[in-house]
């Protein structure tokens, strides 16, 4: 067999040149001879079909040469380091050892890590970040999704994603992430996936009552955490609300039932149900402040924290309600990857506090350039300098864009649902506040 020599990495582009020359004349030598065995002699001018042919030949492979690059000059993917413990740090190769549908249209993916080391624990609620590269999209797609399962020493991670369609009344398609791993990604598959990470999770070394409270695929990071109450806290009260449409809507239904006890009280609401669906749901209707109120009638608003999960009017009606029933909003908790409307009109902090103009240096890739206003955001202007930062919800929540900045300030048009950590900034939402500014990218 005759090598392409653009895929040997011991060859310099100089070398590989010349040895394409060297193949390229061979092969096509090596073609007309063959050929010439089934033509008379005196049919053709051998010796200047030979010599074209091979000028031809050589011409082509020192062109291959030097512009095929050879697979070894290509930069492998980073292996991440991981911890005795399991910790890493990066991108870690899972492979989805198990697919479960739970709903008409939630499915669970079971994920363990490709190197076959442990897994770090992590707190009930937190997310997974995921990147998938989906077919005619131009780079990987990133993408969070809750962890919805909870235990000690689990060799496995589960996440359970609801396949999105289309927005109602807009003209754009379904969700691409979700419908690609309902419909391309099989048990076999490998993904890239960060570390579990979020700061929406439950406390297990507090001791206050529990409220959670969540609807259609909210119930993900909620069954997370009644099953690390029932493990580690079994006497810690608690309350678990769900709203769906119906039986057929309904994931996990019989697992919530299955960690039911004294301390966790379960309540289903539907909203539509079916004939079919007598006696598998509490009561018709939807999960809201009156409910919560009725099942906690022994308790005051404060006596519990409350954690929400679902959709976006779910979780506007239900903050609204709980705050007017007198529950302190710092024991509200929610995990949405949309900005919940504000409890009452608040001064947002002013984008006038943005620079007219910011010389933005991206430290790691080199690269340096003039940020204006109407460049938009950080993140914006980044991909715009041709980087590829991880983001996931755009919106100041999800916390995956959160960036080191080594050197200036970052101010935001409005207060980030999600907090970053000091010395960094979320830049999906996040515009220069100085001069200049070094960011880790």
């Amino acid at each position: 067999m005759v090598r392409n020599p653009a895929q040997n990495p011991d060859l310099g582009p100089v070398q590989r040149s010349a040895a394409g020359a060297l193949v390229g004349a061979s092969a096509v030598s090596m073609v007309i001879a063959g050929t010439l065995g089934f033509v008379p002699e005196d049919k053709i001018p051998v010796s200047r079909l030979s010599v074209y042919g091979a000028a031809i030949g050589a011409g082509l492979g020192a062109v291959l040469g030097l512009t095929v690059k050879p697979k070894a000059d290509r930069a492998p993917a980073p292996t991440p380091t991981v911890s005795a413990d399991g910790n890493w740090q990066g991108w870690r190769d899972f492979k989805v050892v198990r697919k479960q549908p739970e709903s008409c249209e939630i499915t669970s993916f079971y994920l363990e890590p490709q190197d076959g080391g442990p897994l770090p624990s992590f707190k009930p609620g937190q997310f997974l970040t995921l990147q998938l590269a989906i077919p005619g999209q131009a780079r990987p797609v990133i993408r969070t999704y809750s962890l919805s399962d909870y235990g000690v020493g689990q060799r496995y991670y589960r996440l359970s994603i609801k396949r999105e369609g289309p927005p109602k009344g807009q003209d754009v398609p379904p969700g691409v992430a979700s419908n690609f791993m309902h419909d391309q990604v099989e048990v076999g598959t490998v993904i890239p996936v960060k570390p579990p990470a979020g700061r929406f999770f439950l406390d297990l070394q507090g001791n206050r009552p529990v409220v959670l409270l969540s609807n259609g695929v909210g119930i993900t990071p909620m069954l997370a955490m009644a099953k690390a109450l029932q493990l580690q806290q079994p006497q810690r009260p608690a309350w678990f609300l769900h709203g769906a449409r119906n039986g057929e809507f309904h994931a996990f239904r019989e697992s919530v039932l299955a960690i039911a006890a004294p301390n966790l009280a379960v309540h289903y609401r539907y909203s539509r149900p079916r004939p079919e669906d007598e006696g598998q749901y509490s009561d018709r209707g939807y999960i809201d402040a009156d409910l919560v109120k009725s099942l906690m009638a022994n308790h005051g608003p404060a006596d519990a924290d409350y954690f929400m999960c679902g959709s976006p009017a779910f979780m506007d009606s239900l903050r609204v309600g709980l705050l007017a029933w007198g529950v302190p909003e710092e024991q509200i908790f929610f995990e949405s990857f949309s900005k919940p409307k504000p409890k009452a009109p608040e001064a947002a902090s002013p984008s006038s506090e943005t620079v007219a103009a910011a010389e933005v240096v991206f430290a790691r890739s080199g690269k340096q350039a003039t940020w204006t206003p109407e460049e938009g955001t950080l993140l914006d202007f980044a991909e715009a300098q041709g980087l590829d930062p991880a983001f996931s919800c755009r919106a100041g929540v999800c916390l995956t864009c959160m960036c080191g900045v080594e050197a200036g300030e970052v101010s935001y048009d409005e207060p980030p649902a999600g907090t970053p950590d000091s010395g960094t900034a979320l830049i999906c939402v996040g515009k220069p506040n100085s001069d200049r500014i070094v960011l880790d990218l």
